[in-house]
Order: structure tokens, then sequence, then C-alpha cells
């Protein structure tokens, strides 16, 4: 049974996720303006929805990482089944998210292992839980690690299995922009193609391959290039590479699961300090 410090944990962490649904221009990914001018995409409103559905199995998955007092073995494979039935779950209520299940579920339940750790502590822990096989995982290869094998791509697994050196990305872009002025949504931009001019996205490689993914990493590293999201160039070059991923049906999903990993671990609060007498 879940407790209160679950139950913050999972409710952090759909805040995370619907934060990140929240931003735009995205390029390539689902955001507010397709309630607006791009009305006939339902996508946003309905990945914003099914994202609630995440809660219950994020609290159970905190609450069995709490139990477990440990990252073992029988932690990842309970971890596993908790994700397998919380994917039915978001399925009834929409779809999505199950690239940012798979991260949010790690942190979570790192989070509630190493209850006071940030930032590179949490991604250490969701490292030691990863690193373990889930014997009562499926057989047949989900379309990610096909991805994977055929161009020999972290993917998901190997992302989490390295500690999720782009959650880590950014949290550093995160950090970096805010100092230098950004507003918190220019901050987030500028993070999630941090992440998008760097990743091997599975996402990307199955829809547009090898050239498709440099492109779309040369995209995003020109956009920070000419400044960031703060330039008025940069800028520019954000709308024209959303246009670009848009019109080509090009989406960095891995990119955002993970750019909502990193919202989550950044909203985490800080440990007290402890005061000397």
């Amino acid at each position: 049974m879940s407790s209160r410090e679950d139950e913050a944990l999972a409710l952090a962490a759909v805040a995370a996720l619907t934060g990140q649904l929240a931003l735009a221009p995205k390029p390539g990914l689902p955001d507010p303006r397709d309630l607006g001018a791009r009305a006939t995409n339902r996508d946003h409103c309905s990945l914003r929805w099914s994202a609630k559905a995440l809660a219950p199995g994020l609290a159970a998955m905190a609450a069995a990482a709490r139990r477990t007092g440990e990252p073992s073995p029988g932690l990842r494979a309970e971890l596993g089944a908790i994700g397998r039935c919380t994917e039915h779950s978001v399925g009834l209520a929409g779809g999505g998210h199950r690239g940012a299940l798979w991260t949010l579920g790690l942190l979570v339940a790192a989070a509630a292992l190493d209850p006071g750790a940030r930032s590179k502590d949490v991604t250490t822990t969701a490292k030691k839980i990863a690193a373990h096989s889930d014997r009562r995982a499926p057989r047949r290869a989900s379309r990610g690690s096909s991805v994977s094998a055929k161009y020999g791509a972290a993917g998901a697994r190997g992302e989490a299995r390295a500690g999720f050196p782009h959650v880590r990305r950014a949290l550093d872009a995160l950090a970096t922009s805010r100092r230098a002025g950004a507003d918190e949504s220019e901050a987030r931009l500028d993070a999630l193609l941090t992440v998008m001019s760097t990743l091997q996205d599975t996402e990307l490689l199955y829809t547009a391959g090898p050239l498709g993914l440099r492109h779309v990493q040369a995209g995003a590293r020109g956009v920070l290039e000419a400044g960031g999201t703060t330039t008025e160039a940069g800028r520019e070059a954000l709308l024209t590479l959303d246009t670009d991923l848009h019109t080509r049906a090009w989406s960095p999903r891995g990119s955002a699961g993970l750019l909502a990993g990193a919202l989550f671990v950044d909203a985490l609060p800080a440990p007290p300090t402890t005061h000397r007498t």
C-alpha cells in the first residue's frame, strides 16, 4: 500500500510530464497548439488526459522501492510487473507515455529508495535498479529493443543502465539557462534541445533512419548555436525546426520522456540543512 510520500512522488512525476507537454513549440512533438491552430490533431489533449493514469502505478513503484529498501533484482522485477499493468491502464485512458513511464518509474523508485537525494544521486540509484534484468518480462522483442539492436543505439534500457546521462545533461542545461536569465519555458525548451542534439532516439531511428536522426540532431544543435530560445535567431531556428519535423512526421519522443525525467528530478525538494550549534 502506498503512503502519502509515495503518492507525492507520483504526483510530482505526473506534474513533470504534464509540464513537458505544456511547452511550445516542441519540434515534432504534440503541444498546446494542437488545441487551436492545429485543432485536427488531438494528440496533446489525449496525452494530457492519459498522463494522469500514470499516478497509481508510479505510487505503487515508489511503495515497492520503499518496502524493498534496496535496488535488488526483486525490486526490478516488481517494477516491471507494475509498469506493464500501468501501461494497460494508460492505454485505456488514451495511450502514450511508454518511454516516460520507464524513465519516471525508475527515477520515482530511486527517489523513494533514497529520500532527500538530488540530481546525480537519484540517477545513480536508478542505474543500480536498471542494472538487473527483469526475468518476468515478455520474451518478444519490443520495437525499441529491435531498433537498438539493428543500429547499435543505447535505447531506453541503455540510457537507464548508464545512469540516465541525458537526464543529467538536461538538468545541467536547465541550470545554465536559468542562470543566463531565461524564463522557465525557455530553460525547459533549451534542455529539450540539448537532449535532442545528442540522443540516439530509437523512435526517430525507426521512423526516419540514421540520416533522419542526424538531421534532427543537427537541427537541435543549430537552435542552441544560434543562442537558444532566448534569442531572436534561436527562436526563429526553433520554429523552422518545428515546422520541418511536423511536416516530415518525425517525433523525438525519447527526448521528451527524458526531459520529463529531468523535470521530476529537478523538482525534488532539497534535503534539509543540518545546523550545528
